[in-house]
This record gives structure tokens, C-alpha cells and sequence, in this order.
């Protein structure tokens, strides 16, 4: 029996011609024309699709690996993101691309880059899970594509996709789940503006693409399809060693933060034991944006370590995140930021160095939670005692034993201050902000909705003013202060003439000023617990009083007829029997002794009282009344002030300066109380 191989008939010639059009790398076409037998046309033909076939796949390769060297040298994650569309485009050749990042707290897509797109809707667009092609894709997890996306009813189309679609002027649509062990990224796109099919074998090539873009996207692995089926064993072997050895870094990590509670450290000790794990650097930054502890060599700069953004990753973050170079680990009790903890050094930090600064922060939120434990412990024991001493509870004895305790000793001159905030809105928390701005330099209590500080000073205005500077950061507040005073006694008095203080500057339209009782002018008299007449007149008049009884002129005299002829230089002239040009004179003199100021309406008003007030002491000293022009002499006076009221001068020896106690003069104080009324 005769085998088929001797009963075909052969065609060596055209076999050869064949095959010799093959090996020159001849088209298709030149294959078809050959005088051959079909079947052996149709072999060649095959050959010449699988070598093309085989030309493309190592083209495509070839792209993957110019891919994947562009994306291994972008330095941001705006940058990867560009890179990977500028990437996508120009493989599949189309006139879009762009990728959807997946939101994990909305549970949605949104555009993120894109690449040859015109629209500002369709970049700003975003997408729910299972709309459109794109959400399909992320619902899914698997690739989609359409030659005509319009009219394509295998998609769920909506309202906000179609019409960014259509500003954009897309048709064809291919699309391809950014996947990194099997965690689900992102969508990358590639698109046409005409009606394009996209064959398998782009969809393969785009997939292929992005799995090293998810993988540079998460900056877990950077290698390409080919690098890594070369390299799996040993990629794979790696991992292990990294895993086994970053579980022993954290476990040794973890075990030498819980010996640092246990005997007592702080911050310092931590940060210090995260750097000695890591290496590189890290910096606790508080809530208030101040740097709590830092360690590490080189120290980070300010450009690095910018509070308010490490606050605000840290408030975003539920966990240790990349931020720029750096890594954010947020520091919290419960849901109440205390702040963030920063890390940075010279390599990047693996999944086990991540757990590692995340149990740093766990455990630097205890300390600091212990920490403030003991802050308002202190702070409730120094706010009781202030409360004590004001309300006069308890011994005396005890009472103060405890504020020496505290660095006060009631023997010396103390003075005492209410605050209260100009926006009650603002009273929450007040008294914790204000003993912080405090600290050590007196004691802080609540008393009502009264934040009360209690400081040693000899004058209640400097104390004012100091206290004023300490707080000023905290909140726009009202300060009123009392004092001095000494003795176990003396706050509760002390408490009751600052808060008098502090409500009249509200009701004299000084919210969020500060100052003590003598400042208030004749106000003062009214909220101060022993009103000094003397003082008020001196502090209005002293200058006039002194220069009448250094000259021998009525100056006084010239201003009471003046104000008794309600302002009228003319009138008060004819009451004093002299020429009008004299009053002027006169007039002119008392401006540059009280200061141009003094005729404005609220300080004539304080002027005036102090001229009746002036009545009311004793022994008040009796200047000639002057019937001409010599009732001024014009002697070199002082530097003119811009308002009537100076320090008082020393006035031990000042017959003016005399306590109401002294002159018997409370009912006299009544009487220019009705005075004013009327």
C-alpha cells in the first residue's frame, strides 16, 4: 500500500518561493500572488499573521518597558498620574485618556488626570459604582469597550456622564480596572472622538498597562509584566524576608513603646525610640500647631514640616499616610485630634514600618491623654482653690497653706482679675485656654460663667496689662482687675470690685479692652469698693490745681464759670467781671495743661464732675479769684497732652489725695452721685 506523501504530487518551486518570501519579511499581498497550491499559500499566509502577531506583542512589550521606566521616574503622585495617561494614549493611539480614582469614604470614582481631554466638566467629573462604562469597570472590576458609547444600551447611561461624554465629543470608549493585588484602585481610559472598535489585543495591551500604573499609583511594586515573571521567585522569596523582617521590627517596635509608658516616659522617648526603628527623623506636632518633640538627624525645615497641612492630612487620615515625602500618622483619643506625628528619612516606609509609626501614634495618644488627665486634675484642684478664696470656704488656715502652695503668698500684695469673653459663644473652654496662657504665673479658676485669675502685682492696671499679653492669643476677651491686696480675706473683696470692673467696661462700649477701676474715670467710683474722690480729682484736675497754686491764678474758678455758662467764653466773662480775650487766655492755658482733648463731650462731662466732686473734700484748697488779665500768667507750662487724665503724682504729701474714709464723705458721695442724675 502506497503512503499519501508519495502520492501527492510535490511543488518544490513554489515552496521555495514561499518560504523565501517569508524569510525577506515579504507582505502579505506578495505571499497571495505566488503560483502555489492553495493550501500551501493559505500555511504561509498563517505564518505571515503569527509573525506579525508576534511583532506587535514585541512592540507593545517594548512599549510596556518605555512605560514603566517613565513611571519609575516621576517623583510625585501628580506626576505617575500623568505620566500614565500621556502613556496610555500614545499606546492605543487614541484622541483621549484619562483615569478615575476610587474614593474610599464615598464609596465613588473621580476624575483625576487626563490627557488630550478639552472639557472642564468631563475633569471634573465624578462617577458612582456601576454608572456608565467607567463605574461598570469599578463595579465589576473588568475591562469594558464600545466603538459608540452614546448608543451603546449595554451601559447604564446618566445625566452628569452623557453630557460630559458629549462636551468632550468621546464615542469610542475602552476601559480597565487599576488593580494591585486585588486592591481595587482606579480606571484607566483610552478613547476616541470618532466610532473606533478596540480588538482584543489593544484591550490586552491596555490592561497590561495598567498594572504597572496601579502599582506605581500605591508605590508598592514598579517593575514590568516581563520583569516580573522573570523575577517572581525572587520577588517572591523577598517579600518574605521584608515581611518577616519588618514583623520583627514592629514587634520589638511595640515592645519598647509599651516599656516606655510602663516606666513613665514621654513624647521625647518616644519620638527617639520611632527614630532609633526607622532611622531618619520624626516630629510630634501638637493641635495648636506647635512641635511638641522632635528627633532625628537632619532635623526637618518648616518647608518640610508645614503644621497646618500635617493637621489637616492627620484630620483626613484614619491611618499612618504618604504625604509628599513624608509619612502622617494622626494622634487621637477617640474622635478628638491631639495631633499628628511626622516621619521622614532616606527610604520609604514598608507596610511594617507603617504599623510601626501607627503604634508610635497609638501610644503618644495615650501619653498625651494621661498628660492632659493630670493638666486638668491640677487645673480642677487650682480652679477649687480659687473658688475657696473668693467664696472665703473652708479654714483660713487651709486656705492659705494652699495657695502658697501654688506660688502665692497672701502676705504679699496680690491682685485679682476677672475675664470674660466678648462673645459668649466663646466661654467654652475659656478658663482651660486662659490657664494655659498663664501657666505658673498665678492661679486660674471658674467662678459662674467668671474666669478668675488670681496674680501676685502691686498695681491692678499693670496687671491688666500683663495678663492682657498673655491671653491676647487666646480669644477677644474683657478684663477687669482689682487690687492689690494681701491677706487670706482680701479675694473675695478683690473679686467683687474686678467683676464690677469688667461689666462696666462692657457697658461703657470697651468690650475686650482691659484695666483696673482707676481707669474708668468717674465710673470707677461707682464700681471700685472704696472710692478714692481725691484721687478722681486729682487725676482730673491735679494739673490745673497745681499750676493755681504754683502761680497764684484761678484757673479752677475760670472753669467753673465756663461750664456754668454752658461753654460760653462771652458769659462766663460777664460772671467773672474780666474781658473775653482773658477767658481765652485762660482757656488756652487749661488746653495745654489738660491736653487739647478736654473739651470733648465725655471728657468735659468727667471735667465737670471732678470740679463738683472737688466740693466735697475737705479742706480743698482756695485759690484768689483773679478779676483781670494777670489771673493767667503765662509761665512756661509742660508738654501739652492729648487727654485730661496723667498718673497721679506722689500724694503722700498732697493735701488733694484723700480716701473717702478720711473725710467722712460717703454721703457726700451720694449727693454727686444725685448731682450726676440730675
Amino acid at each position: 500500500m502506497t503512503s499519501d506523501a508519495t502520492t501527492q504530487p510535490r511543488h518544490p518551486r513554489a515552496e521555495h518561493d514561499l518560504l523565501r518570501l517569508l524569510a525577506e519579511d515579504r507582505p502579505a499581498r506578495e505571499l497571495s500572488a505566488v503560483d502555489a497550491p492553495t493550501e500551501l499559500v493559505d500555511l504561509a499566509l498563517t505564518v505571515r499573521t503569527r509573525i506579525d502577531a508576534l511583532r506587535r506583542r514585541e512592540q507593545a512589550l517594548v512599549a510596556l518597558a518605555d512605560s514603566a521606566r517613565d513611571l519609575a521616574t516621576s517623583d510625585t503622585q501628580a506626576q505617575t498620574l500623568h505620566a500614565i495617561v500621556r502613556r496610555a494614549r500614545a499606546l492605543l493611539r487614541t484622541d483621549v485618556a484619562y483615569i478615575l480614582l476610587y474614593d474610599r469614604e464615598r464609596g465613588d470614582t473621580y476624575m483625576e488626570a487626563t490627557d488630550g481631554s478639552v472639557s472642564a466638566a468631563f475633569q471634573s467629573l465624578r462617577v458612582r459604582l456601576g454608572d456608565g462604562l467607567g463605574g461598570l469597570v469599578a463595579k465589576t472590576r473588568k475591562p469594558y469597550w464600545t466603538a459608540d458609547y452614546p448608543h451603546d444600551d449595554r451601559f447604564t447611561h446618566t445625566r452628569a456622564i452623557d453630557d460630559a461624554v458629549g462636551e468632550e465629543g468621546i464615542v469610542a470608549i475602552c476601559g480597565t480596572p487599576l488593580l494591585v493585588d486585588e486592591e481595587f484602585v482606579g480606571v484607566l481610559f483610552a478613547s476616541n472622538r470618532s466610532p473606533r472598535p478596540f480588538d482584543r489585543d489593544e484591550v490586552v495591551l491596555l490592561g497590561s498597562f495598567a498594572a504597572l500604573a496601579a502599582a506605581a499609583l500605591v508605590k508598592t511594586r514598579s517593575v514590568t509584566d516581563s520583569a516580573a515573571a522573570l523575577a517572581a521567585l525572587s520577588e517572591a522569596h523577598e517579600t518574605v524576608r521584608r515581611h518577616t523582617e519588618g514583623v520583627e521590627r514592629a514587634a520589638a517596635a511595640h515592645d519598647r513603646f509599651t516599656e516606655l509608658v510602663l516606666r513613665g516616659g514621654g513624647v521625647d522617648d518616644i519620638t527617639d525610640a520611632l527614630v532609633q526603628s526607622l532611622g531618619g527623623w520624626a516630629v510630634l506636632v501638637d493641635v495648636g500647631g506647635q512641635t511638641r518633640s522632635a528627633a532625628g538627624d537632619p532635623a526637618p525645615t518648616e518647608s518640610v514640616v508645614e503644621p497646618d497641612a500635617v493637621l489637616e492630612a492627620a484630620r483626613a487620615a484614619t491611618r499612618a499616610t504618604p504625604h509628599g515625602r513624608t509619612w502622617v500618622a494622626p494622634v487621637a483619643a477617640a474622635s478628638e485630634l491631639l495631633g499628628a506625628l511626622v516621619v521622614g528619612g532616606p527610604r520609604p516606609l514598608d507596610d511594617a514600618d507603617r504599623r510601626t509609626v501607627e503604634r508610635a501614634a497609638v501610644v503618644t495618644a495615650l501619653v498625651l491623654t494621661f498628660e492632659r488627665y493630670a493638666a486638668d486634675g491640677r487645673r480642677r484642684l487650682r480652679g477649687g482653690l480659687v473658688t475657696d478664696l473668693v467664696q472665703g470656704r473652708g479654714r483660713a488656715t487651709g486656705r492659705r497653706q494652699g495657695a502658697l502652695a501654688e506660688g502665692i503668698d497672701l502676705r504679699e500684695p496680690f491682685c485679682l482679675a476677672v475675664i470674660r469673653p466678648v462673645d459668649p459663644a466663646d466661654g467654652q473652654g475659656l478658663a482651660r485656654s486662659v490657664d494655659g496662657a498663664v501657666g505658673d504665673r498665678g492661679l486660674v479658676g471658674r467662678i459662674d460663667d467668671d474666669v478668675v485669675v488670681l496674680l501676685p502685682a502691686e498695681d491692678a492696671a499693670k496687671a491688666a496689662e500683663r495678663l492682657a499679653r498673655l491671653v491676647r492669643g487666646v480669644r477677644p476677651v474683657t478684663i477687669g482687675t482689682a487690687g492689690p491686696g494681701r491677706g487670706v480675706e482680701a479675694p473675695g473683696t478683690l473679686y467683687a470690685s474686678a467683676r464690677r470692673t469688667a461689666i462696666a467696661l462692657e457697658a461703657l462700649g470697651r468690650a475686650g479692652e482691659h484695666g483696673a477701676a482707676e481707669g474708668l474715670g468717674f465710673a470707677g467710683l461707682v464700681v471700685a469698693d472704696q472710692p478714692d474722690v481725691g484721687a478722681f480729682v486729682d487725676g482730673m484736675l491735679g494739673p490745673v490745681l497745681r499750676y493755681d497754686a504754683e502761680h497764684g491764678t484761678d484757673l479752677v474758678g475760670t472753669l467753673d464759670a465756663y461750664f456754668a455758662a454752658g461753654a460760653s467764653p462771652r458769659e462766663a466773662s460777664r460772671r467773672l467781671h474780666v474781658h473775653p480775650n482773658t477767658v481765652g487766655q485762660r482757656l488756652a492755658r487749661v488746653a495745654t495743661l489738660l491736653g487739647a482733648g478736654w473739651t470733648r463731650p465725655e471728657v468735659a462731662l468727667e471735667v465737670q464732675l471732678a470740679l463738683r466732686m472737688r466740693r466735697l473734700l475737705p479742706a480743698a484748697p482756695s485759690t484768689p479769684r483773679s478779676t483781670g488779665a494777670t489771673g493767667a500768667r503765662t509761665t512756661p507750662a509742660s508738654t501739652p497732652h492729648d487727654h485730661p487724665r496723667q498718673a497721679p503724682h506722689n500724694r503722700c504729701h498732697d493735701p488733694l489725695a484723700l480716701d473717702l474714709t478720711e473725710c467722712q464723705a460717703a454721703p457726700r458721695l451720694a449727693l454727686a452721685l444725685s448731682a450726676l442724675k440730675c
